[in-house]
């Protein structure tokens, strides 16, 4: 960590630093703040300063990533967290506190994979008329295309 005399006596990181510590690169930090996710200062040589807090957002986003969310939905998340301060424990609780019913969902879908695996997807016909088992007559066809009793 490096204290910055533009800055006052706040603690701040250059980007290889935020990368380092986070284990993300330096051009995807870059994206996520064109993206609105994290945000840093600029220093009178124009390089970029990220505020220490900023290695609990990078880490919120990829744990975000990892659970399914889009870049849109993270956006929408982070927004929820105040902006005068930094967010607390509590904070962040409340927040991922809201992800339980996805990941509920996701470990569901996953298990409906797995035992379908065997059966399903190692004869590959999913949805057409010649699967006897799950699915005679091709009612999945009727509903619509691909995988139907995946897509759900």
């Amino acid at each position: 960590m490096k204290l910055c005399c533009n800055f006052g006596m706040d603690l701040v990181l250059t980007i290889s630093e935020v990368s380092r510590r986070s284990g993300v690169a330096s051009s995807a930090l870059r994206f996520y703040e064109e993206r609105g996710l994290i945000t840093s200062e600029r220093a009178g040589s124009g390089h970029r300063r990220f505020p220490r807090a900023v290695l609990r957002r990078v880490a919120f986003i990829v744990f975000a990533q990892r659970i399914g969310l889009t870049l849109d939905e993270i956006a929408d998340e982070l927004a929820k967290l105040p902006a005068d301060r930094i967010p607390t424990r509590r904070d962040w609780s409340r927040l991922s506190g809201e992800w339980m019913r996805r990941i509920d969902q996701r470990i569901a879908e996953l298990q409906r994979l797995k035992a379908g695996l065997t059966e399903c997807i190692g004869c590959g016909c999913l949805s057409i008329d010649r699967c006897k088992l799950a699915n005679p007559a091709d009612r999945a066809g009727r509903v619509g295309a691909g995988p139907r009793y995946w897509l759900g």
